[in-house]
């Protein structure tokens, strides 16, 4: 429930900009709350993160026996994902790099994610997602007036894995969920990231292109996926997760920089959430993840509250600098980005969900999805004949 006034956390600093925020008596919210429940009983012990890892790389290593890689992992240039293939090449793991290109990377992460593969010597599969249809799946979201305009981009690598884990014969697929340093977020200041009935039902509605490139992830897919038994392994829980203690390791090996925000490889995500979120929906993620940073004791409550006293962009000049690159490149005049700016929010809500798509074969296979023993019987019968 919404507070009536505004307030802070006492113990890091999210606030009531998130509507569903809720105080103890002594002011903590309910997020440091649930980040003890969770995150302190989920992580694992120090102590023993090095003899997990060392068993997990035989696991992995085994299930490549025969195939040309060990595992896939996804690569935006940014920390976490960087990380993963820094662990990859460190355990001689025969990896695959993913890269889904939407068009929006910045200069600093083309050239983190060049030194990357140039170190590692891992193969490298680039899809480029047509730049017109992308940039009409985008402004359908922007014109929809929802909240979380990144949905494209996360949908389209999070359906692009698996697919090409597939298409290889891939038995792993490595990520790089930092859960010590991003678990928190406000209730209403995202969305689920593979509802494609909302993606459909927002495009639908405001867009002009065909969805012909754009990664579907269909449900045949997602069934032999399971049938085939297909691992996804974050390998961000058996090692570091200091984000300082990461940036030192990743200029040392890959001579890889750091961007100015979280995301800030690509240019898009960058304005989202330093533009279009702080702007019209109130929002600042950097209280997300700097609560967070304050839960693991990676950063003091002080100096959290000392980077939300500056503004994201180091002056008016690069933030309009940046305001006019984006709105040049979705093709829209700034007259036309202030009235989506100015427009009435709405919900995801207000757009379908979860409705099955797709044609007559694709809605039976999510239907034999819901049922574990049909899955668990072909994966049985996959095992035989392989």
């Amino acid at each position: 429930m919404q507070e009536s006034k505004y307030r802070v956390c006492t113990r890091c600093v999210m606030d009531t900009s998130d509507n569903f925020i809720t105080f103890d008596k002594n002011g903590v919210c309910n997020h440091c709350h649930e980040y003890d429940r969770v995150v302190k009983a989920t992580v694992f012990k120090e102590n023993t993160k090095k003899e997990r890892l060392q068993k997990l790389v035989e696991k992995i290593k085994k299930a490549g026996e025969g195939k040309k890689y060990d595992c896939i992992a996804g690569l935006s240039g940014g920390m976490d994902s960087s990380y993963v293939l820094y662990l990859a090449k460190k355990h001689d793991l025969r990896t695959l790099i993913v890269h889904f290109d939407n068009g929006w990377d910045s200069e600093l992460a083309i050239n983190n994610i060049e030194n990357i593969i140039t170190t590692t010597g891992f193969d490298y599969y680039n899809y480029v997602v047509d730049w017109e249809e992308f940039r009409n799946l985008q402004l359908s979201y922007f014109k929809a007036s929802v909240v979380d305009v990144e949905v494209p981009t996360d949908m389209g690598i999070f359906s692009l894995l698996p697919q090409v884990a597939l298409k290889y014969d891939i038995p792993n697929i490595l990520i790089g969920h930092n859960l010590e340093a991003e678990f928190t977020m406000g209730k209403n200041w995202n969305y689920t990231k593979m509802d494609r009935g909302n993606l459909e039902g927002i495009h639908k509605a405001h867009g002009t292109k065909k969805l012909k490139t754009f990664p579907y992830y269909t449900p045949y897919q997602q069934f032999k996926y399971q049938v085939k038994g297909v691992k996804k392994i974050n390998m961000l829980w058996y090692d570091e997760c200091n984000y300082s203690v990461i940036e030192k390791k990743l200029s040392d090996v890959f001579g890889w920089k750091n961007y100015s925000v979280k995301h800030g490889e690509s240019v898009f995500t960058k304005f989202y959430q330093s533009y279009y979120l702080p702007k019209k929906f109130g929002i600042d993620k950097r209280r997300a993840h700097l609560a967070d940073q304050i839960n693991a004791n990676h950063k003091s409550r002080e100096e959290a509250v000392e980077i939300l006293q500056g503004s994201v962009y180091s002056s008016l000049q690069k933030e309009k600098k940046e305001y006019d690159y984006v709105v040049k490149k979705l093709g829209l005049s700034h007259e036309e980005f202030d009235e989506i700016m100015e427009s009435k929010i709405k919900s995801h809500y207000d757009y379908p969900t979860n409705k099955p798509y797709g044609n007559t074969w694709d809605k039976i296979f999510l239907k034999i999805l819901k049922v574990k023993i049909i899955v668990s019987g072909f994966r049985r019968l996959n095992m035989l004949f392989e």
